[in-house]
């Protein structure tokens, strides 16, 4: 993706941003049977209540792992770290489970 695609928006540029939604061409399309009935509300977002959730911070630790298996997940690109930590997470949620 370049640069020039990523466009940043304050707070209050975004509240005041205008839906893209043609709501009269909805309506005839209802009228028409071609679209289930909806509120205009059911499409509206109450930021006001929007939470900010800050992911848990990983923990640096040393970890002894067989040579093919750095490798294999190396292999996969960047973000090998990231997919081992997948993996345990998985492999943890299933034990969790059982």
């Amino acid at each position: 993706m370049s640069e020039t695609s990523i466009k940043t928006y304050t707070l209050d540029e975004i509240r005041q941003m205008k839906g893209r939604t043609d709501w009269d061409a909805l309506r005839r399309a209802e009228e028409l049977g071609l679209e289930p009935e909806r509120d205009e509300d059911e499409f509206e977002v109450d930021w006001t209540r929007a939470k900010l959730v800050t992911p848990e911070s990983k923990k640096a630790i040393s970890l002894r792992v067989d040579p093919d298996v750095l490798e294999f997940f190396k292999s996969q690109g960047a973000g090998y770290q990231t997919r081992m930590n997948a993996v345990l997470r998985a492999w943890m949620e299933a034990q969790i489970k059982r």
